[in-house]
């Protein structure tokens, strides 16, 4: 997209008052062209569109100044705090200027120079009757100079680059830049209310009011979902609407078979999505369906099911799970149910990928049809692997992967093959239709019978010995805990802070009150081996006690678990603690989760009294998007697509809504597309070369 003598993607070196240094500051924030800083949209806006008179200050309130300086002072306290004081007087009053620890002021602070303050007004304990003003920020004036008035952006920021560093640059690439054309098609903007893109992008840095703001967020937020629409909407209609697919039969014997070996009858809700995927895969469509359950729903089994249904089609299948422990969890399982149906199940992991002949080994026998069913980790997009004839795709925690993954692990075979994909992470109804835009969603909602509530309880530190106490007590019976913590060592900041690393405590529990238990520790910094090894130990009852950061929150599958203690628990997301907590209940004992925390945050508290009231884990979602915002939930939920910068799924949900309508809209004629070349530009610039691929597919 190109602006007279430059273009967008120009280094952001060349813009006026960067430079060298500063653009590498600006790198680590992922800054590096002039689209990458156009769209650092501000954080929030300091409005300073009224300037005080110093009569006129109230304690309490933050005020703007202008006046002179005079009488610059600086002490140390005896807590080795340094204290500026000085006072700025205007045509007929004084107050006195405060700043803290900032000594490197006084070689910049001069009597007489013209300043322009802001800051909250207080009293003054040393300055007899004047009112004091503890600084947030100045500008230093020119003599006849007046201040900038109006509402100012505040930018996140790196090093050294201060806010007046950000706004002068942004200044100098707004001046440069001409109009800027729009993106949206014609009708979109009018039928949506929506202002013009250059009006929108000039008024997100510098707005006039704050009604004229919101309409310039209002603006860009909806371009944001809007492309994001248009993107998932190609993807869905390359692979359902352009790409034939496998066209399976009706269910059979094997099927009919597979469905009696299994050891509980399906639920309501399993039986529905099975439908919902034999559906699919009796379609001549490739099948792209996402099952959504909570921990524990059964999902797995669903899977297991459509697996041996291509397979009865003459077909292969595929399992790909994001960690070596619960791909080895799934070969197992599936290797004792299928096999006795004479189904041959194959394992393919960095371990057995280790030597080079067990590698050749396994990747021929893929190749050649030997296995009927595939598990295994990453280790699957491996460049070697190829599939004779691969029939459905199914994937395990749908956020560990993402879009790019399991479009890689797809092109295995020169058939296009049906797609599962299977997340335990709930994920919010109000985000569903974005996050997911390019499948078909089922869920799985109820648990099976059987399943024994998770008894929660938030406790606080000074009742650390009682809990752990309670949890000797359940060892004693024969089960078996868990115990987790935020950090994998001790940092000086978090010691400062009294937060307790997983190293830490496993030393204090294995020393202490569980010196006579077998225990173990298991976090992400060791080597794969030497957390099989632990994670197999615990399995068997070898190990009886596992102190863990957060690997063990998918999939472990230790039924005879019955305990959890999650330290520092307000460090954690909802999602994270429901994940966690789904952990232990997963046999026929009573189970209990006991979160840790002497958290005074309000919104700390509130997410750990959730956890106690429900162990509904869509309804944990959506309370924990309230409570969190949605940060960069699409690298989380769907890696390959782009974060969004400034629309917030939760708070734009009538957006969202309108940007999908508009989306299907534009994308349902195919031509649409073409003649627009800034859209498709637009596109390009927010999922490279993806979407290169998609219109060249």
């Amino acid at each position: 997209m190109s602006f007279n003598k430059f273009e967008l993607t120009d280094e952001i070196t060349y813009l006026k008052g960067v430079g060298p240094r500063r653009a590498a500051a600006l790198q680590k924030i992922g800054i590096e062209t002039f689209y990458d800083f156009l769209t650092h949209y501000p954080r929030g806006y300091e409005d300073e569109r009224t300037l005080n008179a110093i009569g006129d200050l109230i304690v309490g309130e933050v005020a703007s100044v202008v006046g002179h300086l005079s009488n610059i002072t600086s002490r140390d306290t005896r807590k080795g705090i340094t204290v500026i004081n000085a006072l700025l007087g205007d045509d007929f009053d004084y107050v006195q200027l405060t700043w803290f620890n900032q000594k490197y002021l006084l070689k910049t602070l001069k009597n007489g120079m013209k300043l322009f303050v802001k800051g909250k007004v207080a009293e003054s304990y040393s300055s007899g009757n004047l009112l004091s003003i503890q600084v947030y920020s100045y500008d230093v004036l020119d003599e006849d100079e007046d201040p900038q008035l109006g509402i100012f952006p505040i930018y996140a920021s790196t090093g050294n680059l201060n806010q007046k560093f950000f706004r002068t640059a942004m200044r100098n690439l707004l001046s440069r830049m001409p109009a800027m054309p729009e993106v949206l098609p014609t009708e979109v903007i009018a039928q949506y209310d929506l202002i013009a893109l250059d009006a929108a992008m000039r008024t997100i840095h510098f707005p006039p009011s704050r009604a004229e703001l919101e309409w310039a967020r209002r603006r860009l937020a909806f371009d944001e979902l809007f492309l994001i629409q248009c993107g998932l909407l190609m993807i869905k209609k390359q692979t359902q609407d352009e790409q034939l697919g496998i066209k399976h039969k009706p269910n059979g014997e094997l099927m009919s078979a597979a469905l009696g070996a299994l050891p509980f009858a399906l639920t309501d809700d399993q039986q529905s999505v099975l439908s919902e995927i034999t559906s699919d895969m009796e379609s001549d469509r490739p099948m792209r369906r996402l099952i959504q359950g909570d921990v524990g729903s059964g999902k797995t089994a669903v899977a297991m099911l459509a697996l041996v249904k291509t397979v009865e089609n003459g077909c292969q299948g595929v399992l790909m799970a994001p960690t070596e422990i619960l791909a080895t969890q799934h070969y197992e399982k599936f290797s004792a149910m299928l096999e006795p149906l004479g189904l041959r199940i194959g394992l393919l992991t960095a371990k057995v990928t280790r030597t080079k002949k067990n590698r050749e080994t396994t990747y021929e026998k893929i190749s050649n049809g030997e296995f009927d069913i595939v598990i295994g980790t990453h280790a699957l997009i491996e460049e070697g692997v190829r599939f004779k004839r691969l029939g459905l795709v199914v994937t395990d925690e749908q956020h560990r992967f993402g879009v790019t993954q399991r479009a890689v692990l797809e092109q295995k075979s020169e058939f296009r093959p049906d797609m599962l994909v299977m997340t335990a992470t709930p994920i919010p109804r109000t985000m569903t239709l974005t996050v997911y835009g390019d499948l078909d969603v089922s869920q799985i909602k109820k648990l099976p019978p059987g399943r024994k509530p998770i008894t929660t309880t938030v406790k606080r530190t000074v009742s650390w010995r009682k809990v752990y106490e309670f949890v000797m007590d359940e060892l004693d019976r024969g089960r078996q805990a868990y115990v987790v913590c935020p950090l994998i060592e001790p940092s000086e900041s978090e010691r400062l802070e009294g937060v307790r690393s997983a190293e830490e405590v496993f030393d204090e529990l294995s020393r202490g009150i569980f010196a006579t238990v077998d225990c173990g520790l298991l976090h992400g910094r060791m080597k794969s081996g030497e957390k099989d090894e632990i994670m197999e130990k615990f399995r068997a009852g070898e190990v009886r006690l596992l102190v863990s950061t957060t690997v063990i929150e998918v999939g472990v599958d230790v039924p005879n678990a019955s305990v959890m203690v999650i330290e520092h628990a307000d460090r954690f997301g909802l999602a994270t603690l429901h994940q966690l907590r789904g952990r232990v209940g997963r046999g026929s004992d009573a189970a209990y989760c006991i979160l840790i925390s002497d958290t005074k945050n309000d919104v700390g508290l509130e997410r750990l009294k959730i956890m106690e009231t429900t162990s509904d884990g869509f309804r944990l979602a959506e309370e924990d998007l309230k409570l969190r915002g949605p940060g960069q939930f699409f690298g989380e939920a769907q890696h390959g697509l782009p974060d969004l910068k400034i629309a917030d799924v939760f708070r734009d949900l009538g957006l969202l809504t309108e940007a999908r309508e508009a989306a299907e809209k534009f994308m349902s004629d195919e031509k649409n597309l073409a003649r627009n070349t800034r859209l498709s530009q637009k596109l390009s610039i927010a999922y490279g070369n993806k979407f290169v691929t998609m219109q060249n597919a």
